[in-house]
């Protein structure tokens, strides 16, 4: 069984909107905390968002605060990310992760800190 399954990304125009979400297999995701990731052509790696595993507090990049939506829905182990008022810089292929460590009360912004992974899900916005 796939531990995490990614899906709804691809291209739109600038101003458009994207919703990605992923659902876990495996242990109970009200456990943990999740969080996305994108990876730009030629970048390294950044965090996009975080939402604590109670759904209680989010948090997110200063680039996407304001146009991105962390949300959960831990009765069906699944997180998304909805994307609005997209950028061309937005364009990366985007990650989600769930945290190492269940009931973490604080965010980590740290790659390794998470897994499993999704495959990874490709947005491309055009101008």
């Amino acid at each position: 069984q796939v531990p995490v399954v990614e899906s709804g990304g691809g291209p739109v125009q600038a101003g458009g909107s994207l919703n990605l979400s992923c659902t876990f297999s495996g242990r109970s995701l009200g456990m943990f905390n999740v969080a996305w990731f994108r990876q730009a052509p030629g970048k390294e790696r950044e965090f996009v968002a975080w939402i604590k595993w109670s759904g209680w507090s989010q948090h997110y990049a200063d680039s996407v605060k304001g146009r991105f939506t962390i949300s959960r829905d831990n009765a069906k182990n699944t997180a998304t990310l909805q994307m609005n008022n997209l950028e061309p810089d937005d364009t990366a292929v985007y990650y989600c992760a769930r945290d190492r460590s269940f009931y973490r009360q604080s965010m980590v912004l740290d790659a390794d800190e998470y897994d499993p992974w999704g495959q990874g899900t490709q947005v491309t916005v055009s101008s």
